[in-house]
């Protein structure tokens, strides 16, 4: 069951990075909201901790966060038929490099406090998890 798991959290992170790269240039009234990119990052953060979770090995926990960055450089440089989501304008690059720091950061930091002795208490604010 644990593999069953950690592919279906793996599908999840590059399906946060598709959604969260397809909402990216949403907007309020004039001003550009990029709150697709934070509920990326909370998506991810999420599914790691789920990952850490189902399995002790981090490499295995950090399916998600990969599968999250392999999707967005495929975003990125063109996948089949030459699409590119992130065009090269500068707003685009902006929106991209936003999208990769907050959907990567919150997990990678979560994955790294985490430990397979403690993976309950990974998410806890205070306190150390080693």
């Amino acid at each position: 069951m644990p593999p069953v798991m950690l592919a279906l959290l793996t599908l999840d992170g590059a399906l946060s990075a598709v959604a969260g790269a397809l909402f990216l240039p949403s907007y309020l009234g004039v001003v550009p909201m990029p709150v697709s990119a934070l509920i990326s990052g909370a998506v991810n953060a999420a599914l790691v901790w789920a990952a850490v979770q189902w399995t002790p090995a981090r490499a295995l926990a950090a399916g998600p966060l990969w599968a999250f960055l392999a999707i967005v450089i495929v975003l990125t440089f063109g996948g089949p038929g030459d699409d590119v989501v992130f065009a090269g304008t500068t707003s685009g690059l902006v929106r991209l490099l936003f999208l990769a720091a907050v959907g990567w950061l919150p997990s990678a930091l979560l994955l790294r406090r985490c430990s397979a002795s403690r993976a309950s208490r990974c998410l806890a604010l205070g306190g150390r998890s080693s």
